[in-house]
């Protein structure tokens, strides 16, 4: 029986949809590097009171992410849109449930980044990155940024930072992601899944 194909996680919260793409972008990322794939999943909203209910696989868009997913990735790309500065709710909501992965250190030395969506340009991108890679470090995982070397972190003039790819939504229409955003967030998927291979070696 034939060994599963190794895989990056790429685990989303999104609520307009750029972060979704986002996610996307990266997966794209992934496959340019033989012998990995990109596993693209989301989590479920939480209500006020954390007890809605909602079908197991959702209407549209990824499907939910499981914990066993989780646990056998070869590596991870974390992404929320910001939310004060830190993750959007449902994601560390998620990501509070694996206190026993830790405990095992099942995501130790596995590489892992964070990407994010801000409304506004200087709305928290940097900080709600750096918040994001706390539980990663937690878990023992192996920081994966951008490095300058990408010529699109020197251009950009709307998202892009060398902790990890970010877009500029906007507060009102929804921006598109940007040609700059869209290769930095190609290249963060190359990386990590470049690195996940050399690590499993």
């Amino acid at each position: 029986m034939s060994e599963p194909t190794p895989y990056i996680l790429v685990l989303y919260y999104s609520r307009n949809g750029q972060t979704a793409e986002m996610a996307s972008q990266i997966g794209r990322g992934v496959a340019r590097v033989a012998g990995i794939e990109a596993k693209i999943r989301t989590v479920p909203t939480v209500s006020e009171n954390t007890i809605a209910s909602l079908p197991p696989v959702p209407d549209v868009g990824a499907p939910y992410a499981t914990r066993d997913e989780l646990a056998n990735c070869a590596g991870l790309a974390l992404g929320s849109p910001t939310r004060f500065g830190n993750m959007a709710a449902p994601l560390k909501h998620f990501l509070d449930s694996t206190g026993d992965l830790w405990l095992n250190g099942k995501l130790s030395g596995k590489p892992a980044g964070a990407f994010t969506s801000t409304g506004s340009l200087h709305g928290g991108q940097e900080t709600t990155l750096l918040t994001m890679m706390m539980p990663l470090l937690h878990h023992g995982m192996i920081l994966c940024g951008l490095p300058y070397s990408e010529s699109a972190l020197s251009e950009t003039t709307t998202g892009g930072t060398p902790y990890g790819p970010t877009h500029w939504a906007g507060t009102g229409a929804q921006n598109p992601l940007s040609d700059h955003e869209k290769t930095l967030c190609q290249a963060f998927g190359q990386r990590l899944a470049g690195l996940a291979t050399k690590l499993a070696d």
